[in-house]
C-alpha cells in the first residue's frame, strides 16, 4: 500500500470514526480489558436507571457525561496519529477526572438544590473543568468544526453588552454563564443529554444485542432471497437489506460499515461500477435513519422538543421513508436496466421462508418494540422491555438448542413460563419481571455447552453499545452549550425572524435557506447536532409561515441527514469509500443522484402534512402517496436516463417538467402533471414497440 493510500485511509478512518466511535481499534493487555470493562459498566448503569429509576434525572445525566467522557479520553487520543495501542496516563487522569466530575451532581445534589442560582466558587471552578472537557472530547471525535460553532456562543454570552450591528444584548457574568451550562437542565444537562441518557442510548443497545445475536445475516438472506435473482439483485439486496438494518440501527455510517462489506463487494462482482455499488449502500443506510422503529438520534430529540410521543414521530415518517426506499430501488432497478444488469443465479440466493424459520426469534424483540411504542408506553419502557427480551431469547434459545429432544424443550420453556407467572404474583413490575428472567437464564446457560460463549456475547453486545453511544452523547452534551446560550439570550426568536425576513414571507425561499442551512452545516457537525441547531434556529421560522410543528422539524430532519450524502464532506460516502476503493467525491455526487427523493418528498410534505400523516382525511394520506410515488419514477428516469428504452434529452426534460409540477402544488399543476405523465409513458411505450419490432426474430 502506498503512502498517499495509507493517508488517505487515515483521513476516511478519522472522518467515521467522527459519528461511530466503535470502529476505533481494541486496546491490548490491561488497557484494552480496563476499558471493556468500563463499557460494560457504562451499559450496565445506563439499564439499570432506567429499568429501577433510583436517581434523579440530573444526576443521571451528569453521570452519563462522566461515563462518555472517561470512554472518550480513553478511545481517542489527543491526536489522531496511527492506531491507539495504549491510554497514555494523561489521558487516563483526564477520563477518571472527568467520570468524578459527573459525580459531582450525586454527591452534592442536596447542597446544589439549596443554592440554586447562587453558586459557589467551588461550583463555577468544576463548572468550567467540566465544559472545557466536554469541548476537547468533542474535538477529539468530531474535529474542530462543532466546537468551535458552540464555543462562540460563550464570549457571545459574556460580552453581549459591547457587541455591534444589532447583536447586543445585557450581557452575563460569569457565574451566570456557568449556572446555566453546568448547574441547571439548560446546558450541557439539557433536552439532547436527557434524551441521549435514556431513550438514546437504550435504543443503541438494543441494535447492538441483535446485530450480536444474528440480525444482520438474517436480513442478508432474507433480501437475497426475495430479490437476489432479479435484475439488478445485488444492488437491490443493498436497499432491502439496509432499509431492515434501518429498523434496529440508526446510525447511517455504521449501517454501511456492516451491511456495506456484504452488498458492496456483491455489486461490483455482478457488474456495478464500484462508485455506484458505494453510492447505493451509502443512499440506503442514511435512509436508516427515516426508518421506524428505531430511527436516528434526532427522531429521539425531536419528540421530547416538540412535545410529543416518539410514536408519532415514528408514524410522520412512516411514508417518507417508504418512498425513500423506494426510490432508492427505483433507481438500481433502472441503472440494471440501462446496463443489462443480471441478478444471481436462482440456486445461489438463500431460501427467505427458510431464513425466516431458523431465525424467526429474532424477530420478537423488534415486534414486542413496535408494539409497546404503539399501545402508548414510553420508548424508555419499550427499550428496556426490547433489551431484555432480546437477551433472555439469545439465552433460552442457546439453551434449547443444546437440549436433544423435543420434549426436554417444550418442559424447559413451560418451567420458564411458570417461573415468569410466579414472579408475576409475586408483584413485580413488568421490567423488573424481564431483567428477573434474564437472571434465570444465566444459571442453566453456565451449565450447557456454548453456554459460556453466548454470555460472553452478550457482554460483548453491551460494550458495543456503550461504544457506539459515544459520538450521539458527546454531540448532545456540547450542542446543549450552544441551546443554553441562545435560550439565556433569546439569539433563537432573533435567528428566526432573521429567516423570515430574508425570505421576504415567501414560503418557497424560507425552505430554501433552510435546506441550505441543514446541508451546510452538515458538512461539519454529525447528524444529530446538525437536527438539533438547526431546530433552535430555522423551525421556529417555519412555524411562524403556518408550516406545522411536526412538519417544521420534519424538514429539517430529513435535511439534516441528506447532509450525510452531500459533497463535500459527504460522511457516507467516505465510509463507503472505505469500502468500494472510489472516491468519496464521486460517490456522494451519485448517492446524492439516487436519494433525490429524500430532496423532494420534505418540499412535498410543507404543502401537503398529508404525506406525513397530518390528515384525518385517508383518501387525501392516499392521493398524496400515489401523486409522491409517480414524481419520484419520473425523477428517477430523468435522472438515471433510461425507463422502458434509453432517453433522449427531451423525454429527460419532459419528465423532469412532469415531477416538478407534482411539487409545486399550485392550482391545476396536478392535473398538468398528470397529463404529462400519460404522454412520457406513451412516448417511451411507442419506442419501445419500435426497438421490439427492429429486434431480429
Amino acid at each position: 500500500m502506498t503512502a498517499k493510500q495509507s493517508e488517505a485511509d487515515a483521513q476516511i478512518r478519522q472522518a467515521i470514526d467522527r459519528e461511530n466511535p466503535a470502529t476505533v481499534a481494541a486496546f491490548e493487555g490491561f488497557d484494552g480489558k480496563l476499558v471493556f470493562a468500563i463499557a460494560v459498566a457504562f451499559s450496565a448503569f445506563q439499564i439499570w436507571t432506567a429499568a429501577f429509576n433510583p436517581l434523579s434525572t440530573v444526576v443521571v445525566r451528569s453521570i452519563h457525561v462522566g461515563f462518555l467522557l472517561l470512554m472518550t479520553f480513553t478511545l481517542f487520543g489527543f491526536r489522531k496519529v496511527g492506531e491507539r495501542r495504549r491510554v497514555p496516563w494523561y489521558d487516563w487522569l483526564l477520563g477518571l477526572g472527568a467520570f468524578a466530575i459527573g459525580l459531582y451532581h450525586y454527591v452534592f445534589e442536596v447542597d446544589l438544590i439549596q443554592r440554586a442560582g447562587d453558586p459557589s466558587g467551588a461550583d463555577i471552578a468544576v463548572g468550567i473543568v467540566a465544559v472545557a472537557l466536554v469541548f476537547e472530547a468533542a474535538r477529539r471525535i468530531m474535529g474542530l468544526a462543532l466546537p468551535i460553532l458552540c464555543g462562540v456562543f460563550i464570549p457571545y454570552a459574556l460580552f453581549g453588552r459591547s457587541l455591534p450591528f444589532g447583536l447586543a444584548h445585557r450581557g452575563y457574568d460569569l457565574d451566570q454563564v456557568i449556572d446555566t451550562l453546568f448547574l441547571s437542565t439548560e446546558g450541557i444537562y439539557g433536552t439532547p443529554t436527557f434524551v441521549s441518557s435514556t431513550y438514546i442510548f437504550l435504543f443503541i443497545l438494543f441494535g447492538a444485542f441483535l446485530e450480536r445475536a444474528g440480525m444482520i445475516k438474517l436480513f442478508n438472506d432474507v433480501s437475497l432471497g426475495l430479490v437476489g435473482h432479479a435484475r439488478g439483485g445485488p444492488a437491490k439486496v443493498a436497499v432491502i437489506s439496509s432499509g431492515f438494518m434501518g429498523t434496529i440501527n440508526g446510525s447511517g455510517v455504521a449501517n454501511v460499515l456492516t451491511t456495506g462489506q456484504f452488498t458492496i463487494p456483491l455489486m461490483m462482482r455482478f457488474g456495478y461500477r464500484p462508485a455506484f455499488a458505494g453510492a447505493v449502500e451509502a443512499t440506503a443506510s442514511m435512509g436508516g435513519q427515516l426508518m421506524p422503529p428505531v430511527m436516528g438520534a434526532a427522531a429521539f430529540i425531536m419528540a421530547e422538543t416538540i412535545g410529543v410521543p416518539y410514536s408519532q414521530v415514528a408514524l410522520a415518517a412512516t411514508i417518507p421513508a417508504i418512498l425513500y426506499f423506494g426510490s432508492a430501488f427505483w433507481m438500481v432497478h433502472l441503472e440494471a436496466g440501462m446496463r443489462n444488469l443480471v441478478g444471481l443465479p436462482k440456486d445461489q440466493c438463500p431460501s427467505a421462508s427458510r431464513a425466516l424459520v431458523e431465525g424467526w426469534y429474532l424477530i420478537l424483540p423488534l415486534a414486542a418494540l413496535v408494539y409497546l411504542l404503539f399501545a402508548g408506553f414510553t420508548p424508555l419502557f419499550a427499550g428496556v422491555i426490547g433489551i431484555a427480551a432480546t437477551v433472555a431469547l439469545i439465552l433460552g434459545m442457546r439453551v434449547v438448542t443444546t437440549i436433544g429432544p423435543v420434549v426436554l424443550r417444550a418442559l424447559f420453556w413451560i418451567a420458564l413460563g411458570l417461573a415468569a407467572a410466579a414472579l408475576w404474583r409475586a408483584g413485580l413490575r413488568t421490567e423488573h419481571l424481564a431483567f428477573a428472567l434474564v437472571a434465570l437464564l444465566v444459571v442453566p446457560c453456565l451449565l450447557f455447552k456454548g453456554g459460556r460463549e453466548t454470555l460472553a456475547l452478550v457482554v460483548h453486545a453491551a460494550a458495543d453499545g456503550a461504544r457506539n453511544a459515544i459520538g450521539v452523547g458527546i454531540a448532545c452534551a456540547l450542542v446543549g452549550v450552544l441551546i443554553g446560550m441562545m435560550t439565556l439570550t433569546g439569539l433563537a426568536s432573533s435567528f428566526a425572524t432573521t429567516i423570515v425576513n430574508w425570505s421576504g414571507g415567501s414560503l418557497l425561499a424560507a425552505l430554501v435557506l433552510t435546506m441550505v442551512t441543514c446541508i451546510v452545516l452538515g458538512t461539519g457537525l454529525p447528524t444529530t447536532a446538525n437536527y438539533i441547531i438547526t431546530a433552535s434556529i430555522a423551525a421556529p421560522a417555519l412555524l411562524t409561515m403556518g408550516v406545522p410543528l411536526i412538519v417544521s422539524h420534519m424538514f429539517v430532519f430529513y435535511f439534516g441527514i441528506m447532509a450525510d450524502l452531500t459533497p463535500p464532506v459527504a460522511l457516507a460516502a467516505l465510509a463507503a469509500s472505505s469500502i468500494c476503493r472510489a472516491g468519496h467525491m464521486q460517490i456522494g455526487f451519485i448517492a446524492t443522484r439516487i436519494a433525490m427523493a429524500g430532496y423532494v418528498v420534505p418540499f412535498m410534505a410543507v404543502y401537503d402534512p398529508a404525506l406525513v400523516l397530518q390528515s384525518g382525511d385517508w383518501m387525501a394520506v392516499a392521493y398524496i402517496f400515489v401523486k409522491a410515488c409517480i414524481a419520484i419514477g419520473l425523477w428517477g428516469a430523468a435522472a438515471i436516463g433510461f425507463f422502458w428504452t434509453p432517453l433522449n434529452w427531451a423525454e429527460r426534460g419532459l419528465a423532469t417538467a412532469g415531477a416538478f409540477l407534482f411539487v409545486v402544488a399550485l392550482p391545476i399543476t396536478d392535473e398538468v402533471a398528470f397529463a404529462v405523465t400519460a404522454l412520457f409513458v406513451l412516448w417511451q411505450y411507442r419506442r419501445r414497440k419500435g426497438v421490439q419490432a427492429a429486434q431480429p426474430a
